[in-house]
Parts: structure tokens; C-alpha cells; sequence
């Protein structure tokens, strides 16, 4: 498949998990009478990645995801020229992706942007967690989120489930460490929020592009370990 293509499907399925997962958070999980609440959330995260793993999957691999695309190369699955570019493509459907989400819901009145489904920590996490709690979170979630990927994608595990057992990963993630972090475990679906909420989200970014890729990369040199005969 053309280098362009998969670039083109990254982008449009990173929009997609940044516009369905935060759009869910941002637009549903607290509307009255009707909000989803967090574990609605936790699957709408699931669902946007089961959703386009069958949709581009055969394309570009459906990473959305810079932790994902560095995970897959440090296991040798994937190939390390494309991965700035993929790193890229995802970046800007992250901002994409918010750009729409910050278009829509500045159309109700009264709307005031707050954290606008950022991640965060000490003050600015859910929980009130700390540094060293958000750190670790994120990079156990990261590590165990590229062990299934790894798994479920291995020529060993059975074929066509892969995108439901990713799915669901990411939603018990979600329902895990939503109240430390908000739940990033992927820099690009952090990048696209922070640079509309500002400030703050900003300044505390760059753990959650450090953590999953620290993640990752522990997983990409262990899973093959474990899979080898």
C-alpha cells in the first residue's frame, strides 16, 4: 500500500478517535439527565478503535496512535523510515479532530472550553493524582495496551478478533485510569485537546507524549521475548 494512503487513513482514523472518544467526554459524559458518565466514555475510546481497525486496518495498520506506531517498530513489525511520517499523520488528525470537537461544542451557549478532555495531573487530574501516580499509570497502561496489540496481532493469534480484543483493551484502560489521568496512553489524542485548552494542559503535555512512548517501547523489546518458541 502506498505510503500516501496509509498516511491519508491514519489521519482520518486518529480525527476520528480524537472526535468520538473526547467528543464523547467533552459533548455526552456530563450532559443532564442523559450523560454517559466516564464508563460511557471508556467505551466510546473502545469503539472508535474497533470501528476503524475493521475500516483501515488492511490499510495502514490502524495505529492512531504514536505509542502504537513505536511499539510495533521496536518489535520489528513495523518499519522505522515510516515512522515520523505516521507520527505526523496522526498528530494533525488529532488537531483535526479537536478542531471539530471545539467547533461544535463552542455552538452551545455559555460554553466555556475548561479542560476540554485534556489529560493531566495534580490539580488537573480527576482524582487529584500526582506526578509520580500519572507517570506510572501511564506507562503500565501504555506497556499492557501494546502487549494485547502485539498478542492479537500475531500471526499465532486467531484471525479477524484482533480489533475487538484492541477495542476492549482500551476501554478497561480507560475505566482504570480515567480518575489519575484522564487517560491518554497516545501522545497524538493528548496533542489535539491541550492546544485548545492552553495553559496548563500545555505545560503538562509533554508526560503524556514521554510516558507511552516509554510504555511502548518496554513492550515492543518484551512481548517478542515472550512469544518466541
Amino acid at each position: 500500500m502506498p505510503l500516501s494512503n496509509r498516511l491519508t487513513a491514519e489521519f482520518f482514523g486518529t480525527l476520528w478517535l480524537v472526535l468520538g472518544g473526547c467528543g464523547s467526554a467533552v459533548l455526552a459524559a456530563g450532559f443532564p439527565g442523559l450523560g454517559i458518565g466516564f464508563h460511557g466514555v471508556a467505551l466510546a475510546f473502545g469503539l472508535t478503535v474497533v470501528t476503524m481497525a475493521y475500516a483501515i486496518g488492511p490499510i495502514s495498520g490502524c495505529h492512531l496512535n504514536p505509542a502504537v506506531t513505536l511499539g510495533l517498530a521496536t518489535a520489528g513489525r513495523f518499519s522505522w523510515g515510516d515512522l515520523v511520517p505516521y507520527w505526523v499523520a496522526q498528530v494533525l488528525g488529532a488537531i483535526a479532530g479537536a478542531t471539530i470537537l471545539f467547533v461544535i461544542a463552542s455552538g452551545k451557549p455559555g460554553f466555556v472550553i475548561g479542560g476540554f478532555a485534556s489529560n493531566g495531573y495534580g490539580p488537573y487530574s480527576p482524582g487529584q493524582y500526582g506526578l509520580s501516580a500519572a507517570l506510572v499509570t501511564e506507562i503500565v497502561m501504555t506497556f499492557f495496551f501494546l502487549f494485547v496489540i502485539l498478542g492479537a496481532t500475531s500471526k499465532k493469534a486467531a484471525q479477524g478478533f484482533a480489533p475487538l480484543a484492541i477495542g476492549l483493551c482500551l476501554t478497561l484502560i480507560h475505566l482504570i485510569s480515567i480518575p489519575v489521568t484522564n487517560t491518554s496512553v497516545n501522545p497524538a489524542r493528548s496533542t489535539g485537546p491541550a492546544l485548545f485548552a492552553g495553559g496548563w494542559a500545555l505545560k503538562q503535555l509533554w508526560l503524556f507524549w514521554v510516558a507511552p512512548l516509554v510504555g511502548a517501547f518496554l513492550a515492543g523489546r518484551v512481548f517478542p521475548k515472550v512469544e518466541q518458541d
